[in-house]
């Protein structure tokens, strides 16, 4: 008896060896400083929405990742030599990224917002014209603003970050904001005493977020496609995306 039950627990500790030797474990690349999508957290730990994106990914497809924080600076070039399999980082598909790096399906629609007061009377981009307006400086927003308001106009407001754009819109010294809209709405979410309307306009270049893997590694683009069809259809998705946004859960483009 003894021996049947020590040869049992070889053969089952053998059976989790070749289960474990068959789950592939793949290398993430996240660069950990765009709050809400990917930063540290007190314990050096990698966590926000893209993190548990691509956690939900893996679950449903059933591989292990292994997560790095990796700096934006050269973060694709990892792709390439090998480091990172996968790099999720709030990275905005473009046609010129696709030349070096293949994408999956977009998983977050990554476009511009305006941030108004209750009862503004702004209801697109054009009627930005005669508010002071506030941005980071340097960003999208900063582009988008300046074409509409000219690049040397007093009433664009420049500020280093959103918590400090959005807390000036709060104590009314500007009109308006404009700005990413995933980090306005956290922002929102942390800070429900501020109570803000937000403005969409579709002058705004629509644009997504996608996970990059290397040029031509189809199989791994596949499965992280499949993953993401996956986890919007049992609810994952949502259920993420109301954890760290709001209820206004996107409808992507290839779910239309």
């Amino acid at each position: 008896m003894y021996f049947r039950i020590i040869a049992s627990l070889f053969l089952v500790l053998n059976l989790m060896a070749i289960a474990n030797a068959a789950t592939p474990t793949y290398v993430v690349g996240s660069g950990g400083t765009y709050r809400p999508f990917e930063y540290e957290n007190s314990q050096k730990e990698l966590e926000g929405f893209d993190i548990d994106i691509i956690k939900a990914i893996a679950e449903v497809e059933q591989f292990n990742i292994q997560l790095i924080n990796t700096p934006w600076e050269g973060i694709f070039a990892t792709l390439d030599n090998g480091e990172r399999d996968i790099i999720i980082s709030g990275i905005t598909i473009t046609d010129k990224r696709k030349i070096s790096v293949d994408f999956t399906l977009p998983y977050f629609p990554a476009e511009q917002v305006i941030v108004t007061q209750k009862s503004s009377p702004i209801s697109n981009i054009q009627d930005l014209k005669g508010y002071s307006v506030g941005v980071v400086n340097g960003s999208t927003a900063d582009v988008v603003v300046s074409k509409i308001l000219g690049r040397n106009s007093t009433a664009i407001k420049r500020f280093d970050n959103t918590p400090l754009l959005l807390q000036e819109l709060y104590e009314e010294g500007i009109n308006a904001a404009v700005g990413d809209v995933g980090v306005i709405k956290f922002y929102i979410k942390m800070h429900p005493g501020k109570d803000f309307d937000l403005v969409y306009d579709n002058n705004f270049e629509q644009q997504y977020f996608g996970i990059a893997v290397a040029k031509g590694n189809q199989e791994l683009q596949d499965k992280l496609n499949d993953g993401l069809k996956k986890i919007i259809a049992n609810g994952t998705y949502a259920n993420i995306y109301t954890t760290w946004f709001d209820n206004n859960v996107p409808v992507l483009p290839f779910e239309q």
